[in-house]
């Protein structure tokens, strides 16, 4: 067994709070001792819900393990009916309430409720919280959606899938999405998990095809629906302005209805192409988050703005196989792991300028003195802005060429920061940027600014000078990165421990032949 630090995902009981506290007129009886009643953290203090989530707990405690249990999971369901009349219920167990073998789903069914109860059975030393999340949208679809009723001669109408609560901007999503969909003439019957109601899951029939924004939460039910009421599901993901164009070329052809030639073009395609853009061309980028957030934001990295992706990977173990086809695409070899240790090496041997992942990559990123924004969940509380920040559509397109760009250092400035790094305002090569402070350290005001050297790579790369260093600040940013490493590994090779001014020019000389 591993001991975890630090985690991408819960255990599989947190992804079904999840759908149970995005829904409405649903509760979640959860089978649990005390120590594993922390989840109401998540969504009061993180998402900032102004309710609590409507999750009852067992809470039992260690004398209660002499006692029945099974009795105390019957009285809390009970309990939670009565309080808070749900109109369907979910049951089942955490991680260590698994370990009793108390059934909740059996337990509860003896009690007779008036209210559809659906059992949730979540392995939690083998699944994970998105897989719990899926598998409890799974099962309320498949307890709750009701026969269609015959679709007819009528507007064509979709169902918008996956958005839970925690998910990143999933609620600014849903609403860019449904605003484009309804201007082509589309009407959206249900958006859910996010927002629905138990009659609203039972109209999900009715719909003539559905659209998953989030595969790792609808598709299980979705590929449901596709068999057993014979509405087809999209594919295409609208993170960015193509691929937003190609989803909405999809929903058309599964409309029934005439695509549109030219749905005009997002600020962030023109903003792309602008001169003081050009700069961005061939910035090293690194992605790593959720399968469906990664491979949306490496393509739109890619041939959108004009960055290489130098790493692309994804903790969705499920979805393993996409993320690989996508980044031997791209050259490279795919990073696959819940370790962030495990991220935080592959991001240091790809040396990039700018890192897209999730909470976790932003705070290696600052170690490493390397801009970061965020792309996918898990998240802090300042990714749930009070703003509207969708990530997929136009307007989400241009929320990214935004969110990442300004983290960097765009042309013009890096040019002027140039020509006045010897000026004594500057101090050197300490210039501050209005985008934030570099790997150096801001000292109080009016005093000088300590710009920290570099330390040698833990992995017994040749230490820099001074003088090699301040001369490596001269080539220009877009191949300095190119030049240090290309430097090291000239120096590596001959047994030189120490970079200077010499060795640098050295370096050059044998890579310009």
């Amino acid at each position: 067994m591993e001991l975890t630090l630090w985690t991408y995902e819960g255990p599989p009981h947190v992804g079904a709070m999840r759908v149970a506290a995005s829904m409405r007129d649903v509760h979640f009886v959860l089978h649990a001792p005390q120590g594993d009643t922390y989840a109401d953290l998540l969504f009061t203090m993180i998402e900032r819900n102004d309710r609590r989530p409507p999750v009852t707990y067992t809470t039992f405690q260690a004398r209660d393990l002499g006692g029945d249990t099974a009795e105390l999971f019957k009285d809390a369901v009970a309990a939670a009916r009565a309080r808070f009349a749900p109109k369907a219920m979910l049951v089942g167990a955490s991680c260590t309430a698994e370990l009793l073998q108390d059934d909740p789903g059996g337990l509860a069914r003896t009690l007779g409720l008036d209210v559809p109860t659906i059992p949730l059975e979540l392995p939690s030393y083998s699944k994970k919280e998105n897989w719990g999340a899926a598998e409890t949208f799974y099962r309320i679809v498949r307890a709750l959606a009701g026969p269609a009723r015959p679709r007819g001669a009528r507007t064509r109408t979709c169902n918008i899938l996956g958005a839970t609560s925690l998910g990143f901007r999933n609620r600014d999503d849903v609403v860019e999405i449904r605003r484009l969909i309804e201007s082509l003439g589309i009407a959206v019957g249900v958006a859910a998990p996010a927002g629905a109601a138990p009659e609203d899951i039972a109209r999900l029939g009715d719909a003539d095809f559905n659209v998953v924004l989030y595969p790792e939460i609808a598709l299980p039910a979705a590929k449901y629906l596709e068999k057993h009421f014979g509405q087809p599901y999209t594919r295409t993901i609208p993170i960015g302005a193509r691929a937003t164009r190609d989803f909405v070329a999809e929903i058309s052809a599964l409309a029934g209805i005439d695509p549109v030639p030219d749905m005009g073009p997002s600020r962030a395609d023109w903003y792309a192409r602008s001169v003081d853009s050009n700069y961005l061309t061939g910035k090293r980028v690194f992605i790593f988050g959720d399968a469906t957030h990664a491979l949306g934001a490496a393509r739109v990295a890619a041939t959108e703005i004009g960055f290489d992706v130098v790493g692309l990977g994804t903790y969705s173990r499920e979805f393993a196989r996409e993320v690989r086809a996508a980044a031997a695409g791209y050259g490279i070899e795919a990073l696959i792991a819940d370790d962030y240790l495990e991220v935080e090496a592959a991001i240091t041997k790809a040396q990039p300028e700018l890192v897209l992942g999730t909470q976790m990559e932003r705070h290696i990123a600052k170690r490493l003195g390397v801009p970061c924004a965020v792309i996918s969940a898990p998240v802090h509380v300042q990714d749930f802005p009070a703003r509207y920040s969708p990530q997929m559509g136009f307007e989400g397109a241009n929320v990214l060429f935004d969110t990442w760009i300004h983290p960097l250092t765009m042309g013009l400035e890096e040019h002027l920061l140039s020509m006045f790094r010897e000026d004594f305002e500057f101090h050197g090569d300490a210039a501050p940027s209005h985008l934030g402070a570099g790997p150096g350290t801001l000292a109080a005001a009016g005093k000088p600014i300590v710009i920290a050297t570099p330390p040698a790579a833990a992995n017994g790369s040749p230490a820099w000078t001074a003088e090699a260093e301040s001369e490596l600040k001269k080539i220009p940013f877009f191949v300095r990165g190119k030049a240090r490493r290309n430097c090291e590994r000239f120096a590596a090779e001959r047994g030189v421990s120490s970079i200077t001014v010499e060795t640098l020019y050295d370096a050059k000389a044998h890579f310009s032949r």
